[in-house]
């Protein structure tokens, strides 16, 4: 998922709002408006209400960014690298790319997220308090306990064992330290996590026959948690599958290399019809590379300046490539065709280029070994990016 309003960059980390984050703020800034705080605190004003309503819904969004940022902190801290955040209508999502290389590191980036809610939770209720000893408006003062409670109930509900919620990744570490097998404890962690869903689900149901329409927020809640559950147990399984392919079992060891000095003209004329991948480094005067060029990026230059535009001026600079080593396991590769160009990436071993992957490549080594598995991009000319069905998934991939 990603942002469709980005907010720049906090802390080094890229945030961005979806779209139904809305569903939040209306949620929320609706209820205590016209329901929850004209009932406890009469005789104010509408204008009072809507303007704590508000209040109220923006500081709980800043409180779930402030859950996802502790993630996204310590992620680094540990190594693994953080495409972004984004923050949605059930919540927030950290996107790493990577995942931790221990339990320990596991641990630490899953429960520093209900630490820093209850740490907010504690936060707004000092403030509450102090709020009420100095005579503040009631109504601030409801502001500030209401989102007390609410990060309170975030991390208590966070740490629930079960994926994937951030208690089930506390649990996939302790399985992880235990048993030594980090893809075992993922599968018991996603399985907690579909018991989770199913019981939500249930008191739902329950609620809504024999109480009120409360029980519908608990049916859609499991319903999601049940979709991440089941995405999060494929995860486990390929992982498993694929924990012994390595890089060098994967990538194209010819490399079709140009230079960059190639105006986009001569290019166009020596590999229009390219064979193999489409998908070519561009090297520089010494020999080095400097980015990659696709066909896309030819066949964009409009046709007066294609004869004056070199490649250097119109391929991906190499900063804008994911790389791999070949001893890296696929299972740590995949995460990266989502943001590579035409889904390849270049493998070096420190400055030598000693290969390149596609998805087509992927995807034949996973057929030779008898596995079923969707790779983004994969097509049967590596020409085009095909785009992935509903429910692909890829090891690696991370849901919250």
């Amino acid at each position: 998922m990603h942002g469709t309003i980005p907010l720049g960059r906090i802390a080094g980390v890229r945030v961005g709002l979806h779209w139904s984050v809305a569903g939040i703020v209306v949620v929320v800034a609706a209820g205590l408006a016209a329901y929850q705080l004209p009932a406890v605190y009469p005789g104010h004003s509408q204008l009072a209400y809507a303007v704590a309503g508000i209040a109220a819904a923006g500081l709980l969004v800043c409180s779930l960014m402030g859950h996802e940022l502790a993630h996204a902190v310590v992620a680094r801290r540990n190594g693994v690298a953080v495409e972004g955040i984004t923050l949605w209508l059930l919540g927030g999502v950290a996107r790493l790319r990577d995942e931790a290389r221990s339990p320990g590191a596991d641990l630490r980036i899953a429960i520093v997220g209900p630490t820093a809610s209850a740490a907010l939770a504690i936060a707004f209720g000092a403030l509450a308090w102090t709020a009420h000893l100095v005579g503040t408006p009631e109504l601030v003062v409801a502001v500030l306990g209401y989102l007390a409670l609410l990060n309170l109930l975030l991390a208590l509900f966070n740490l629930l064992p079960a994926a994937p919620l951030d208690g089930g990744r506390v649990l996939r570490a302790a399985l992880w330290r235990w048993r030594g097998d980090r893809h075992r404890a993922a599968l018991w962690s996603a399985r907690a996590g579909l018991g989770l869903s199913y019981l939500l689900v249930l008191g739902g149901i329950v609620q809504l026959i024999i109480q009120s329409t409360a029980g519908l927020w608990w049916v859609l809640l499991g319903m999601f948690i049940a979709a991440a559950a089941i995405a999060e147990e494929r995860q486990a399984r390929a992982n498993a599958a694929l924990a012994d392919i390595r890089v060098r079992d994967v990538m194209s060891s010819h490399v079709d290399a140009v230079d960059a000095d190639l105006t986009v003209e001569q290019f166009l004329r020596a590999y229009a019809t390219p064979a193999g991948h489409a998908v070519r480094p561009v090297l520089g005067p010494a020999g080095q590379v400097e980015g990659v060029i696709t066909v896309r990026n030819v066949n964009a230059v409009p046709e007066q300046e294609r004869a004056t535009s070199t490649l250097h001026h119109v391929a991906w600079p190499l900063e804008r490539i994911p790389t791999a080593a070949p001893e890296e396991p696929l299972t740590a590769l995949l995460p990266r065709l989502d943001e590579a160009a035409e889904g390849h990436v270049l493998v070096f071993a420190g400055h030598e280029l000693l290969g390149i992957v596609s998805p087509s490549d992927i995807s034949r080594t996973v057929a030779e070994r008898g596995l079923h598995i969707s790779v983004l991009g994969a097509s049967t000319t590596g020409a085009e990016r095909t785009p992935p069905p509903p429910n692909w998934w890829y090891p690696g991939q991370r849901r919250r």
